[in-house]
């Protein structure tokens, strides 16, 4: 049987293990993955890889009817520190690969399309603790202006032409089988590295900054489980929550197996970005539309990272 599911970033954080998880479900050669770049080795061999630029309609679209795709799971952006530095690309990358997969569902080439959307959307005036799904989102980043943007097209294409576009607002995620891709939250999957190799680690944001984060199993399970869900009457980026925690309370966490472990803190411009972010979410919406639940709180997501990490290096 030919493959029917497109996989667009899948040498990212994400993109690696969603890959790997979807292929596992539905089987090797049903999932192709496709990025820039070559990719994660278990992704290249296990099934089919394409070389594919997200921003060349043309190039998707060779792809999708290459491999048959029917649904596409559009995981490619620039995240937020690096897109701070490098703008217009990031809004060119993030706004235009958006738009070719739209207009190809709006074409019906492609029947379903997974987009990412983030916590970035919120900003400075949104409400910090148990940030609700509709509030006032003022995004100061041109990741979260992107996202927020986003968010209205994918209503747009879904009222207007019927396009079955699926999305939720990620928080931070946090594994250790792929490294960080440039994002505020990174420091919580450096601070392991750190840990492991060196017993101490130097956060870029200040010791007491609460933000929103989730284990990437989670992370995975909600991405395949709301496109696995019958089809929604109306689209919204949906919260999604699991656990909140500042770099003292996780450094506090790895203690308990690294008892000499050490933290040092030396703030740089991503500490203002993590400060217009909410530090609660409240996801109640999702639990209710589609039945999510987080299954990882701190202690296990600590558990399972220094365990990973141990066989990984």
């Amino acid at each position: 049987m030919n493959n029917n599911i497109l996989v667009i970033g899948a040498s990212g954080q994400i993109g690696t293990e969603l890959t790997l998880k979807l292929r596992q479900i539905y089987g090797n050669q049903k999932v192709v993955a496709s990025d820039i770049r070559n990719g994660n080795y278990e992704v290249m061999e296990s099934g089919p890889f394409e070389i594919l630029d997200v921003t060349n309609k043309d190039d998707i679209l060779k792809v999708i009817q290459k491999h048959k795709i029917t649904q596409v799971y559009l995981m490619a952006a620039m995240l937020s520190a690096i897109a701070e530095k490098k703008p217009k690309n990031a809004w060119e990358l993030n706004m235009n690969s958006l738009f070719n997969v739209l207009d190809l569902a709006r074409e019906k080439v492609i029947d379903k399309v997974f987009w990412p959307s983030s916590i970035a959307v919120f900003g400075p005036s949104s409400p910090k603790q148990d940030t609700p799904q509709l509030t006032v989102m003022n995004p100061s980043t041109v990741y979260g202006i992107s996202k927020l943007a986003g968010e209205s097209w994918c209503a747009y294409y879904h009222d207007k032409f019927g396009v079955d576009v699926r999305s939720v607002r990620y928080p931070g995620i946090i594994s250790y089988k792929t490294n960080p891709g440039g994002g505020t939250t990174d420091y919580a999957v450096e601070i392991f590295h750190g840990a492991k190799a060196h017993k101490s680690y130097t956060s870029f944001l200040s010791e007491n900054t609460v933000l929103p984060m989730m284990y990437m199993d989670d992370a995975i399970n909600a991405t395949i489980k709301i496109m696995q869900h019958e089809k929604f009457e109306r689209y919204t980026s949906y919260n999604l929550a699991a656990v909140s925690f500042s770099p003292k309370e996780i450094s506090e966490a790895i203690k308990k197996h690294i008892p000499d472990f050490t933290i040092n803190y030396k703030t740089d411009d991503r500490q203002g970005i993590a400060e217009s972010w909410p530090q609660t979410i409240d996801d109640k919406q999702a639990r209710k539309d589609w039945n999510w639940e987080h299954k990882v709180d701190l202690d296990e997501l600590v558990r399972e990272m220094l365990q990973g990490l141990h066989f990984a290096v």
